[in-house]
């Protein structure tokens, strides 16, 4: 594996992740004051009429929008998910999301494995001692700590794709708890973006830190603790078993 990696350019292996980067700085110097709740209230009619005139159409242009935005980590993520509600409603608007958010999640998941996540795999797979023993045990209970970066509402989204990458993730076991483990969280703003008319008729700004709310936060946080439940048992196990 090792030699595989020595063999590619490094130019070659660093251009993906090198792009996202000055891609990702551009957008937050230039396109954060564009996606913004304001450029959504303001332009909400003109939104609404397209759709209507071309629905298949917007889809595709949402659709395609997010994983731009989410694979070169551009700023207005939350934006889009609550427009995605807005425009589509709750029942779409999560499943345009979260397809969204997945196939950008991949697309700097494969840049970063590429750029750094291969080699640092290597190295750490031909180590001893200590960092063997803790890629052993990640790799023992992958699924369980996926599942749970991609609850926890603290961890930022552009870390819970690069975490993965780095620590040599099988693309499959990635795309399925990305798509899976996003549903919650989305499915909260979207929501949101869903009751947005009758926001902007009262003139009000939506709770972006709904997700903070205890009647929305304690149920994603049992299923952060359910994510760690085979974790949690191996660890009981594993330790009645030395003291037999």
């Amino acid at each position: 594996m090792a030699d595989q990696i020595t063999d590619k350019p490094i130019w070659l292996r660093y251009l993906p992740l090198l792009v996202i980067v000055l891609v990702a700085a551009t957008g937050f110097f230039t396109l954060r004051d564009y996606l913004s709740f304001d450029t959504l209230r303001d332009n909400r009619e003109a939104l609404i009429a397209f759709r209507d005139a071309n629905y298949l159409l917007t889809v595709l242009i949402f659709i395609t929008a997010y994983i731009l935005i989410v694979g070169f980590s551009l700023p207005g993520a939350g934006i889009a998910t609550i427009t995605g509600g807005f425009l589509f409603g709750s029942v779409f608007g999560v499943i345009f999301n979260v397809a969204g958010a997945t196939l950008g999640a991949v697309l700097i998941f494969l840049a970063a494995r590429m750029g750094l996540g291969e080699k640092l795999k290597a190295r750490m797979e031909a180590s001893d001692g200590m960092v063997r023993k803790i890629k052993a045990g990640i790799d023992e209970n992958q699924w369980s700590m996926l599942f749970f970066i991609r609850l926890v509402p603290a961890v930022p989204f552009f870390v819970a794709n690069l975490i993965p990458a780095f620590l040599g993730v099988p693309l499959y076991r990635f795309v399925v708890s990305t798509f899976l483990g996003i549903i919650p969280g989305s499915l909260v703003y979207t929501s949101v973006g869903a009751g947005l008319g009758a926001v902007f008729a009262r003139g009000e700004t939506p709770n972006f830190g709904i997700i903070f709310e205890p009647h929305i936060l304690f149920p994603i946080l049992g299923l952060c603790a359910l994510s760690l439940l085979p974790v949690i048992i191996k660890a009981v196990t594993g330790k009645k078993e030395l003291l037999k």
